[in-house]
């Protein structure tokens, strides 16, 4: 389509009618391209792209690269809304090619029997593939109230045997009795295998020679007082990586970061703890995407490396006429007061691609494969166009599952611009000055703004806000994600939608996820706030 320039100067007519006169409530309107009323849509009954079990959840993933079947599985902690009070969290998987379809694999690993067993509940592992012996292992956590470490064994990846006899318990080496967790196995230049446990403010290191043995050899620390969860070590290149999420704990601290090194011995010392640490040169503190993706781990087909963690779902979602609202945090328009809508544990599960630069350091980009499964081109027009301030263009309803592309450059370094969704107009109930009679007045909804703001001269920060009549503007259980400014201030961007999972990269290196209630069916807009933005080839495709 034509080049489309948003300008604070020259975006200032309408090009359709605000919204028609027709008011509707659970069902989509029936001038479905002309009518811009916001519609509270129902999510498919599953996820596919960021996948997510029609009953229940997704929690922490442990992605493996099975070798013998050339594809990816990941496991992950089954989560119901009804869990039993001891017994839960069993092992579910799903198996991938290419990080952008599934097949779901059911139950893999199941809890213990009742609350008296070490493994009553589950927690967070990996598997592997031992060559040696020809079996495949799972170590996992044992969750009661103590944390154990417990392994199974499958010469097929279908058949479980738990190897009761064998069980790590912290306490006998000096450890946690109740944080002693998230077992990650791999080996090192040494040619042998390597479990590290996360326990309280420490990270726990045993060495076996046969996958059946293992000798504790020492502890390294965790940064400052944070529980860091779900270790995963692995070489990239000339590298050596840790990935861990800092514990699910508190708003601004839960984010998936990397370490690195040259070698495995130097990058347990890159935990100094204090102010001392030796985080990445990447300006982030190693941090790899929002806090709207946790427990992220990785898996590596011998070409390219993925990462998985899971979305969060946020409770508290309404959509009514005074708690106007399609996910993310609510303000009561009567009162001002403000659910924060923390993110709930649990969610879908989502992959990127990790990105290694010339320097080592690391971001994600979009997985190859997902470009072929969105591959259904829409029609893009124009719904609205607007200047209150904060310029836009909207564009008509997307549907369950978008790949929205667009490039935008802005005039200057210090311009910002934003896309948003869900958006549209409410009826809220005024006094009719001639009448005095109360009536029902159409006004712009809150939207949801993944905004590209400037964070200082060279850094940008991708900021989830809410915007319109009402809002919260910055929402901090969301935070944000930090990435280097275009030299040429020139944003290639791709956001892909999956029901209410968002994921948004630019010029292919730098990505963040989010959360997003009410997306599909709806419109959404391009803004500017105040400064000119070039916006070029805007494409809609589906799938």
């Amino acid at each position: 389509m034509k080049n489309i320039i948003l300008s604070s100067l020259m975006l200032s007519a309408l090009v359709l009618t605000a919204c028609s006169a027709e008011k509707f409530e659970g069902d989509a309107p029936k001038d479905w391209d002309g009518n811009l009323m916001l519609f509270a849509p129902t999510e498919d009954a599953s996820f596919s792209t960021y996948y997510m079990p029609e009953i229940g959840r997704v929690g922490d993933p442990m992605p493996f690269y099975d070798q013998k079947a050339g594809e990816f599985k990941v496991l992950y902690l089954q989560e119901f809304n009804n869990n039993d009070p001891y017994c839960y969290h069993p092992f579910y998987g799903v198996s991938t090619k290419d990080g952008a379809n599934y097949q779901g694999l059911g139950e893999v690993l199941p809890t213990g029997r009742s609350k008296n067993e070490a493994d009553a509940a589950l927690g967070t592992g990996c598997a592997v593939y031992n060559e040696a012996d020809g079996l495949y292992y799972i170590y996992y956590t044992g969750h009661t109230a103590k944390e154990v470490v417990m392994r199974a064994t499958s010469p097929d990846f279908k058949s479980w045997t738990k190897d009761k006899a064998w069980v790590l318990r912290g306490a006998e080496y000096g450890y946690s009795e109740t944080d002693f967790r998230d077992p990650q196995v791999f080996k090192t230049e040494d040619g042998k295998w390597h479990m590290v446990i996360s326990s309280h403010l420490k990270f726990a290191e045993f060495v076996s020679d046969n996958m059946k043995d293992w000798k504790h050899v020492g502890e390294f620390p965790m940064i400052w007082d944070r529980m860091l969860e779900c270790p995963d070590i692995f070489k990239m290149g000339d590298y050596w990586y840790f990935v861990y999420s800092e514990a699910f704990l508190s708003d601004w601290s839960r984010k998936v970061k990397y370490m690195m090194a040259d070698s495995w011995e130097n990058l347990k010392k890159r935990f100094k703890g204090g102010d001392g640490a030796d985080w990445p040169n990447d300006g982030k503190e190693g941090v790899l995407d929002t806090r709207a993706f946790y427990a992220g781990k990785t898996a590596s087909n011998g070409t390219d490396r993925y990462i998985w963690g899971w979305c969060p779902y946020r409770s508290g979602v309404t959509n009514d006429d005074k708690n106007i609202n399609v996910g993310n945090g609510t303000k009561n328009e009567n009162d001002g007061t403000v659910q924060k809508n923390e993110p709930e544990w649990s969610g879908a599960l989502v992959c990127h691609k990790l990105i290694q630069h010339a320097d080592g350091t690391l971001t994600i980009g979009k997985v190859p494969a997902m470009d072929a499964k969105y591959n259904k081109p829409a029609e893009v027009k124009i719904a609205e166009k607007g200047d209150d301030g904060k310029t836009y263009v909207a564009y008509n309803r997307l549907g369950a599952h978008n790949h929205i592309s667009f490039t935008a450059k802005t005039a200057n370094d210090g311009d910002r611009f934003g896309v948003s969704f869900c958006f549209g107009y409410v009826y809220v109930k005024e006094i009719d000055k001639n009448t005095g009679l109360e009536v029902d007045v159409p006004v712009h909804s809150k939207r949801y703004t993944l905004m590209v703001n400037p964070e200082g001269n060279d850094r940008r920060k991708v900021n989830f806000e809410q915007e319109g009549p009402f809002s919260l503007g910055f929402i901090p259980g969301a935070d944000g994600y930090i990435f280097p400014r275009p030299t040429d201030n020139t944003y290639h961007v791709d956001i892909y939608t999956d029901n209410s999972v968002v994921t948004m990269y630019i010029n292919g290196d730098y990505g963040c996820t989010q959360r997003i209630y009410g997306i599909q069916k709806n419109c959404w807009s391009i803004n500017t706030y105040g400064n000119d933005v070039t916006v070029t080839d805007v494409k809609v495709s589906q799938y």
